[in-house]
């Protein structure tokens, strides 16, 4: 039988109402959002997964649907008083023999897809750069069975940018390990203006400087680049399409973490049955990165004490405080993080929204920190810092990541081409509404139907066979791929 409501912690004073039609207490209250379970006083806390989200802003009665204008919410955690790695999580059994069907590349890492890719250095050059793209895939790729896709790695940075400013590092570092990416087979073609502040030594100083690079200015007009860029792909995929696929531990996965449009039941069904996923890829010696500063920053305090050690814990805190100052700077703060589309689906403010999405991290002990755009190279549960932005972190992910997994409770197509993304919803309701965008429904948590260790299991599994090639996202399907987007906290010129 599914249950009225749903309360997650026993010291919590509200619940979710699980029904698809809403219920009927002191009120009537839509599915997902909260009913009052006690009588509550002026100023009083408002407890959910067993901490304060607000605080009462006036008398509440028992029954009634508690919404956003009814609470104030509480101080974000003090960042000089937070435990460090005092509960640091004991190593859970290993899970072995556990494999996927992945591409091994020259650097040791391994591919779930093999493209062509092409960066570019510049904007300007985007354009072209998706006009041969075109081309590449209508005239080129049909002889190259063995190779899945071309993409144009374009992007907004490059120019008209103080490239010198610490800020400027964001990007550059974004941009240079999204175009080393494992699914491109580390070794993407370059396409640049000329003229740019990003020039290609920049952007790969490790690069020696004979290494072609395709410069638009030095070419005789359009049509001569664009014939440039083809004889360099055709040669390229002659290199890809010689890739198999090879059995490969799933150690050799790096999923990436993601939520959108999340909703109440978020942090009941998907995210920890994503986090139960991610308790299984660690304990099988893979990378797991969870994200989004704001959407922590309200939880934080139960991270830091899960790190491996106080310095991974003080890194944790160095990122937060990065991202106050940051938010400061421009006079915002964490609260301009929550979405119409957010407390539509029930959830009141970031704080109720952060304790959900940290649901993602599952339990494992926190090995280590990345820094905006920084390659993850640790095994294990990793804190890789984003803007909370969808298309943003994807980006920022995209440095390091082989795999995206993105739970939402509200709807979204999103997709990247460079990576397969699993969207799996909160919600059932969601998944029959769009039979044909989500991968998987954690929502039957909330109707009874399953476990969060069910669907945790389906996701793992789920996970090797997308890697595998075997089985198709459907953002893959339709190509719904969104453009990429590198944070930039440097001035533009």
């Amino acid at each position: 039988m599914t249950p009225v409501y749903i309360k997650v912690h026993a010291r919590d004073n509200v619940a979710i109402i699980v029904s698809p039609d809403g219920a009927d207490f002191a009120e009537h209250i839509p599915q997902s959002h909260k009913v009052a379970l006690e009588e509550f006083e002026e100023n009083q806390p408002v407890i959910r997964y067993g901490e304060i989200i607000g605080l009462a802003a006036r008398p509440i009665r028992k029954g009634s649907w508690i919404r956003e204008d009814m609470l104030h919410m509480p101080s974000a955690p003090p960042l000089d008083k937070l435990p460090l790695a005092t509960a640091t999580p004991s190593a859970q059994p290993p899970l072995e023999g556990y494999t996927f069907e992945g591409f091994r590349n020259h650097d040791g890492s391994v591919g779930t897809k093999n493209i062509l890719g092409i960066t570019t250095t510049v904007q300007c050059v985007a354009p072209t750069v998706d006009y041969a793209v075109r081309r590449i895939k209508a005239e080129l790729l049909p002889r190259f069975a063995n190779v899945d896709d071309a993409v144009g790695i374009t992007h907004t940075y490059g120019c008209g940018v103080a490239i010198e400013a610490p800020g400027a590092a964001t990007p550059i570092r974004t941009i240079r390990n999204i175009s080393l990416h494992a699914n491109v087979g580390a070794d993407p073609l370059v396409v640049s203006l000329g003229c740019e502040k990003m020039q290609p030594s920049r952007m790969f100083p490790m690069w020696e400087s004979g290494r072609n690079v395709i410069r638009m200015q030095d070419e005789r007009g359009f049509g001569e680049t664009v014939a440039t860029i083809m004889r360099a792909a055709e040669k390229r995929l002659e290199e890809l399409n010689r890739r198999q696929r090879v059995p490969c531990p799933a150690s050799d996965l790096i999923v990436g973490l993601q939520c959108g449009g999340s909703d109440a039941f978020s942090g009941v069904t998907c995210n920890p049955a994503v986090g139960y996923a991610a308790d299984l890829l660690v304990r099988a010696g893979a990378t797991v990165m969870f994200s989004e500063v704001t959407e922590v920053r309200d939880a934080i305090h139960l991270l830091t004490p899960r790190a491996a050690n106080e310095d991974v814990a003080r890194d944790l805190i160095r990122e937060m405080q990065w991202y106050d100052d940051y938010l400061a700077r421009g006079s915002a703060d964490r609260s301009a993080n929550t979405t119409p589309g957010n407390k539509r689906g029930g959830l009141a403010n970031i704080v109720e929204k952060a304790l959900g999405s940290v649901a993602k991290a599952g339990t494992s002990a926190i090995m280590s920190v990345a820094s905006h755009g920084e390659r993850v190279t640790s095994k294990g549960l990793v804190f890789a810092a984003t803007p909370a932005s969808d298309f943003i972190c994807g980006t920022q992910q995209l440095a390091s990541m082989n795999m995206h997994v993105f739970t939402t409770g509200e709807g979204t197509p999103y997709g990247l081409a460079m990576v397969p993304v699993i969207k799996v919803s909160s919600r059932t309701a969601l998944a029959e509404k769009w039979p044909d965008l989500i991968d998987l429904d954690a929502g039957r948590i909330a109707m009874g139907s399953a476990s969060i260790e069910d669907v945790g299991w389906d996701l793992f599994r789920l996970i090797l066979e997308v890697a595998s090639g075997r089985k198709q996202t459907w953002a893959d399907k339709w190509g719904l791929h969104n453009a990429l987007a590198p944070f930039n906290p440097g001035p533009v010129t």
